[in-house]
């Protein structure tokens, strides 16, 4: 069954500046602008701006299950979208290891990261960050590496990519637990 209309509702604080135009978003904020394209999904999206405070609505008109459920990601997303121009978001790593220690190393100022004896290997594991992540190592935690950047997509990508390269194959990984794993999740600005 299909609903007339569905609306969802998302204010903006202040210091943030949101701009819609034909389904592209873009939010400016005091840590960068950051811009996303959702024409692929089929919504009205408004900024409605009042004295006290301006808010963003969206609407679908004649949806079924699936595209009423887009609003509350799209809502979500602009969230996302405006957290990391004020606050910004940190992934900590930690590296993992029995017996070989994992040597991890910062290149170009925090823009790619290299692997070196993870179980002893020779291979050299070489990982870029996507566009806007920095990494650096932990100065109060051995072995720790810290994701930062403003969208949460490219930092959790790129956790995910280190991750992925550090993967332990060909034995049982309930013995080989090596690796470098998310140990914790949050905003750089935390209150």
């Amino acid at each position: 069954m299909r609903d007339v209309h569905s609306t969802e509702e998302l204010d903006i604080p202040e210091g943030v500046d949101v701009a819609v135009k034909s389904r592209i978003i873009t939010v400016k904020g005091p840590r960068g602008t950051l811009v996303k394209n959702v024409r692929h999904i089929d919504m009205d999206i408004r900024l409605v701006k009042n004295k006290s405070n301006s808010k963003v609505t969206l609407a679908v008109w004649q949806g079924g299950r699936k595209h009423v459920a887009c609003l509350r990601t799209i809502r979500s997303l602009i969230s996302n979208m405006i957290k990391g121009v004020t606050k910004g978001f940190r992934y900590k790593m930690r590296a993992v290891y029995a017996h070989f220690p994992i040597n991890c190393i910062i290149q170009d100022n925090g823009a790619a990261l290299e692997i070196r004896n993870f179980l002893g290997e020779k291979v050299v594991r070489n990982v870029k960050m996507l566009e806007g992540v920095t990494v650096y190592e932990s100065k109060a935690q051995k072995d720790e590496l810290i994701l930062e950047g403003t969208d949460v997509q490219n930092v959790s990508q790129s956790a995910a990519s280190i991750h992925g390269v550090c993967r332990v194959r060909n034995k049982d990984i309930r013995k080989f637990l090596d690796g470098i794993y998310v140990s914790e999740k949050g905003t750089i600005s935390e209150e």
